[in-house]
């Protein structure tokens, strides 16, 4: 679809390009402004592409979801209520459209594993093709679970999220994000036990508490 944004599609990994506060751009997305969106975008696409990429392990996929995000928050931007949160908005809802477009993947069931580096960023690693191998078991593993249990996962043991913010982004309770993790975490542990070559490669990787 066209693009809905006059700033280019680039992962820009540089200093912020304003020093205009998270409330201020709200309020001028809310009016209407085109600054605003722009200096949104180059604020906060980084952070929905990176996460989108690791998620959906295809940098296209996450460029497009990222256009999604933003041409949503043009019309949502009115229904933020605290300006100040802006950050927090537009991750929710990038985590959302991620939910989704897992659960439309799962339906679909074309889940691919060509490029298994993403989970750990392999822009800054040296991978040998045991280590490939390796990723992609793990990869197989994680696209067995559900789609929350799996964006939990992600969200906490890759994003370093907190629960509570987990909770938020996903809209549910905080006792139901814990037990998504827990769930989470006992079925990759069992899987991966059951693979002795993995089970040494990830030892103690993916230990610790829900919390």
């Amino acid at each position: 679809m066209p693009s809905p944004l006059r700033a280019p599609l680039t992962l820009v990994t540089g200093p912020l390009r304003s020093e205009l506060p998270d409330a201020e751009i709200a309020e001028g997305l809310v009016a209407g402004e085109d600054w605003a969106m722009t200096e949104a975008w180059f604020r906060f696409a980084p952070i929905v592409i990176g996460l989108a990429e690791r998620v959906l392990r295809s940098k296209p996929d996450a460029e497009d979801l990222a256009q999604e995000v933003f041409a949503k928050l043009l019309d949502q931007a009115k229904t933020l209520r605290t300006p100040a949160s802006l950050r927090s908005f537009v991750y929710s809802m990038a985590v959302r459209k991620l939910r989704s477009q897992l659960r439309y993947r799962r339906v679909r069931a074309w889940l691919s594993f060509g490029n298994p580096e993403a989970f750990i960023d392999a822009r800054h690693t040296t991978l040998d093709v045991e280590s490939r191998d390796l990723l992609r078991k793990v990869h197989q593993l994680l696209e067995r679970l559900t789609p929350r249990d799996r964006l939990v996962f992600v969200l906490r043991r890759v994003e370093a999220m907190t629960v509570e913010e987990i909770a938020a982004a996903l809209d549910i309770s905080e006792s139901t994000a814990k037990r998504s993790l827990a769930h989470a975490n006992r079925r990759l542990s069992r899987w991966i036990e059951a693979d002795p070559l993995l089970a040494q490669a990830l030892d103690g990787k993916l230990g610790g508490s829900p919390g």
